[in-house]
Formats: C-alpha cells, structure tokens, sequence
C-alpha cells in the first residue's frame, strides 16, 4: 500500500481509504466488521465517517457508522495505527431533513462545532479525532443539483467561514481533534480558508473531500491547481460514481435488489442517457484491457496527482475484495489517453 502525505503534515495515511456511511444501514455491524477487517489487512489506515451517517439519512440511525467504527477499533486495538475522520453537518448538508441533528439551528458556529465534537468523540470511543471536516458549506454552491453558479443571497445567519475556521481551531487547541478539513467545497471557500489560517493565525486545513471520478472531473477545473499548489490534497468520495462505473447498470438500469439505487429512491436520476452511454464506454474499454471496470475506475483516480487517498466504500467484503484489486493496477499512458479520448467526448455526464 502506498503511503501519502496528508497535506504539509508529518501524518501518512493510505492512498486509497474507506468510506463507512453505509455501516448501520446496508451493512450489519457483523460485515461491517469483516470489512473493516479486510481493509486494514490490506493495508489501508484511513476510515471516514460523519455525524449523520449512516446513509440514507434517518434519525432512527444517525451515529451508528461512527460507533460501529469506533467498537472495531476498540476490538482490534488499532487506534494509534488509523486515522479516524469525520464530520460536522451545518444547514448546507445535501443529504436531506437533519432536524434530528441539534435541531432547526444547526450552524457552523462554536457551539454546534463543540457538540458535535463531544457528540463524535462519544461515538466513536476515542480522545481524539485526527481529521475533522466541515461536511457541506452553509452558503449555497454549484453541486448536487445546482450545475450552474447563480449568486443566491447569504443567509442573515450565515456563520463565516472565519468564525468556523476559530471554533475549530480551539478543538485543535483543546487536543479534540488533529487535523482540519473541508469537503463539497468550491475554490472560493477553499481559498478564504487558506486565507484565514494564514491571516489570522490559525490551524491550515490539510485536505479537500470532493466527488472525482471517471465520470465526475470537475475538481480538475479549479481545485486540482490549488490542491497541488497548496498541497491541499483531495479525499476523493464516490469513485465509482454509486456503483455505475463497477458496469453493473450497463444494458440494466433498473434498481438492482440491495443496491444503493433500490434503498434511494432519487438515485434513479443518475440513469441519465449521457452518463449512462459514458459508462458503457468506460465499461467496454476496460473490458477490452481484460480489466474489471470498478479497478480501472478506482486506478484512474488514485493515480491523479492532486489526490490523496481514494474513499473506497463497500456494502460486502466480497465488494470490497474486488475493489482491491485497483491496489494492483497502474493505469498505461495509452489507456489513460484512450479514458480521455472518452471524456472529451461525453465530459462530467
């Protein structure tokens, strides 16, 4: 396993991570376990979670991917050989009604920074969390169902990215936490913070959690250069864009029995025909290089510059045996042209 710097810190972490927002959900803690367990024998040291994971988001089970990955670290006796991130929800999360979650004022502010730390902390059985992030903005951004920037009006109680930036830093200071992040962040927001850490002296965030996939580039567009340039880099979520680029919808788009796209209903929007004919290409050409579609999807990203570590999830430790197998594949110039080629063509479906 190839180990990566996590910013300009002294912390190595594996370049390829698990996802666990699933866990208390899709997965029964028993897989869960057998999953965790495959993972770190594999060599990866980077678990991320978040306060209102499990997905889909529901108040009946919000905390219990944390506390299922806090038992197994506690089980195994692991916790100075992982690191352990998460996240806070503000008003911004995309994931649907939080209001279970510190209610109708959820805000990037101290006090719900505090709580949720506490909250996390609890859960996950530990004294330390060694990267925190900021899971969505609070002011609106162009992403998830918003393709095109208009400049919609800040909320009067919008907390700014300064304040969040100082309410994190006093967890930094108490020890709570290691390291910062942010994640579905814009250039704007990644800069201000850069800016903030360096202008008033406090913690430089080490990390950017973005989608990146074969089918979703859009990181390249203004966050690669600052990812590389500050050394930033990216956590990059959904590198089989949910399943599509593993190949299994190609030819059959309907719900697959146990799949993401049977337990959320608004995942059938992915089935677009534009990305469902970019998949197929993807899908064939890896075909044609006697490869699996998921290993040539999860190699492509892993082996960006600009990317840290890739966030693998997996619902079974059969799943994640296959999505290994990208551990092993170093993608040729040839095939890399030859993805592209396919880009240009159909780019970020």
């Amino acid at each position: 396993m190839e180990m990566r710097a996590l910013g300009r810190t002294e912390v190595q972490l594996s370049s390829v991570g698990l996802g666990v927002m699933n866990f208390g959900a899709q997965t029964a803690e028993d897989d869960a376990f057998r999953i965790l367990d495959m993972a770190f024998d594999a060599g990866i040291t980077l678990f991320d979670t978040a306060e209102n994971y499990p997905a889909p988001v529901a108040a009946a089970t919000q905390g219990r991917s944390e506390e299922i990955l806090g038992r197994w670290i506690a089980a195994r006796r692991l916790r100075d050989r992982v690191i352990v991130a998460t996240k806070v929800a503000g008003p911004g999360n995309a994931a649907g009604d939080m209001s279970h979650i510190r209610g109708n004022k959820r805000r990037l502010d101290r006090a719900n920074i505090v709580q949720a730390v506490d909250d996390s902390l609890r859960r996950l059985d530990t004294d330390h969390i060694d990267l925190y992030q900021v899971h969505w903005p609070e002011r609106a951004v162009t992403t998830l169902g918003r393709s095109r920037y208009s400049c919609i009006p800040d909320s009067p109680a919008l907390v700014p990215i300064e304040e969040t930036l100082e309410a994190l830093g006093e967890q930094v200071q108490a020890g709570k936490i290691r390291h910062i992040g942010v994640a579905n962040e814009t250039p704007w927001g990644v800069m201000r913070y850069l800016a903030a850490a360096r202008e008033r002296g406090l913690p430089r965030i080490v990390a950017i959690q973005n989608g990146y996939s074969l089918l979703d580039r859009y990181f390249e567009l203004g966050l690669a250069e600052i990812a590389m340039r500050e050394q930033v880099g990216l956590l990059a979520y959904s590198p089989l864009a949910g399943g599509l680029l593993t190949g299994k919808y190609v030819g059959a788009p309907a719900p697959i029995p146990g799949s993401r796209s049977s337990l959320s209903p608004g995942f059938s929007a992915r089935f677009t025909d534009k990305k469902m004919r970019a998949t197929a290409a993807y899908t064939a050409l890896a075909r044609q290089h006697g490869l699996e579609p998921a290993a040539m999807a999860l190699a492509f990203v892993r082996q960006q510059p600009f990317t840290t570590s890739v966030l693998m999830a997996a619902s079974s430790p059969a799943q994640l045996e296959l999505n290994l197998r990208s551990l092993e594949l170093d993608l040729s110039k040839e095939l890399l042209k030859q993805i592209n080629a396919i880009h240009d063509d159909l780019p970020n479906p």
